[in-house]
């Protein structure tokens, strides 16, 4: 998959950083962006992202509870934090809680931020990749099983 076609959603209550990533990553991903986690929710509901990055200081919600909030409807994206302040407890919690891919601190370095969204996207075709396999074997061994059952009846 082209860069291009790589989808991120980006999350963060600051508009300065929300347009630095926008200017800095347009040209290599479709990238939406969300001053809040009531906008992201919306965005989630109309469209379907490989990567999903948020601040973690916001008003109303930490990017870990906005994480956490989602997992269950949209688990299939990866999750990175990026956040100003160094917070040991924050980065126990976005693994822990919100089961984050990467977490980052701001101002972030480009060329470290793309690396880790490319190996994001990486990490996102694998388990996609693994499900659509899955999927496929539990249905084989569902038609073995019954040919099998018919053979033990005939």
């Amino acid at each position: 998959m082209s860069q291009q076609q790589i989808r991120i959603l980006y999350i963060d209550d600051e508009v300065h950083n929300l347009n630095a990533f926008k200017a800095s990553f347009r040209r290599l991903y479709a990238i939406q962006t969300a001053e809040s986690a009531e906008e992201a929710y919306k965005l989630l509901e109309e469209n379907d992202f490989h990567i999903i990055i948020s601040d973690q200081r916001m008003p109303k919600m930490t990017g870990i509870e906005f994480f956490e909030s989602i997992l269950e409807k949209h688990a299939e994206p990866i999750r990175v934090l990026l956040t100003g302040y160094a917070d040991i407890n924050a980065v126990i919690d976005a693994i822990n809680k919100g089961q984050v891919y990467k977490y980052f601190s701001k101002p972030w370095n480009e060329d470290e931020l793309k690396h880790n969204i490319d190996k994001a996207y990486e990490v996102y075709a694998l388990r996609k990749e693994n499900r659509e396999l899955t999927e496929k074997l539990l249905d084989v061994n569902e038609k073995l099983e019954f040919l099998l059952r018919q053979k033990l009846i005939s």
